[in-house]
């Protein structure tokens, strides 16, 4: 795969066989983010579980401190007060078999989280098999499934986000933009660290963070030391 020469130039500053301290590594890839637009800082976290048992399963939502960056458009799925609730916390649609409707016929996917009240959860099943593999789908572990839709609506206008292993056990999160700057990225990443630690299930055996690397969306990745994480 081709690489650009400012991604080229960018790695020639990263030592590949060096492990970053947290805050060295975020000031890192914000002085590699050279894109002209404001890059996504990730964060993707080997975990030594495995996806495939239930009992080891690391999901879960959080707030982060400084939020994403982003404008999130916001989904739900409720009826009669609990629609009103949703739409006077800032939901961008709010809907039930209309909203099902434009999503199945039209292909509607414009928002970016989904939120549905129990009672709903009988209908959106039906979407399960759009919704699922977009990530989309609403879930009571994520704080997505709650009778509490303005709570969860505000929450998730100001940059909450899920975590979840994909199937290779590792998490992929966005903690923030380059514009940031170190400082802010590194209240987000303390705060998604924690949390991801503090998720780790009893059936996990050995080394519980195996690798941990930052990366903006046009840069190449630096690695963080994962034993100072878990001290």
């Amino acid at each position: 795969m081709h690489k650009g020469k400012k991604y080229v130039d960018s790695a020639k500053t990263i030592d590949r066989s060096k492990l970053y301290d947290p805050a060295e590594a975020l000031a890192t890839v914000v002085s590699t983010a050279k894109a002209k637009f404001d890059e996504t800082i990730e964060l993707h976290v080997k975990l030594g579980v495995d996806s495939r048992h239930a009992d080891q399963q690391v999901r879960g939502a959080i707030v982060l401190p400084h939020g994403i960056g982003k404008n999130v458009r916001v989904a739900v799925f409720a009826k009669g007060a609990k629609a009103d609730e949703a739409q006077a916390a800032g939901a961008d649609i709010v809907g039930a078999e209309d909203l099902m409707e434009r999503i199945q016929k039209e292909n509607f996917f414009e928002f970016d989280v989904v939120i549905a009240t129990p009672d709903m959860m009988g209908l959106v099943g039906r979407l399960g098999r759009v919704l699922g593999p977009k990530g989309l789908m609403p879930n009571p572990k994520a704080g997505t499934v709650s009778m509490d839709v303005a709570k969860a609506v505000q929450e998730s206008k100001a940059g909450k986000i899920e975590y979840r292993l994909d199937k290779t056990n590792i998490i992929h999160c966005p903690i923030g933009k380059a514009s940031f700057g170190a400082e802010k990225l590194q209240d987000n990443f303390d705060a998604l660290m924690g949390a991801i630690i503090k998720a780790k299930p009893a059936a996990a055996k050995g080394q519980y963070v195996r690798s941990c690397v930052v990366a903006s969306t046009m840069g190449p990745g630096v690695k963080v030391n994962a034993a100072k994480l878990m001290a």
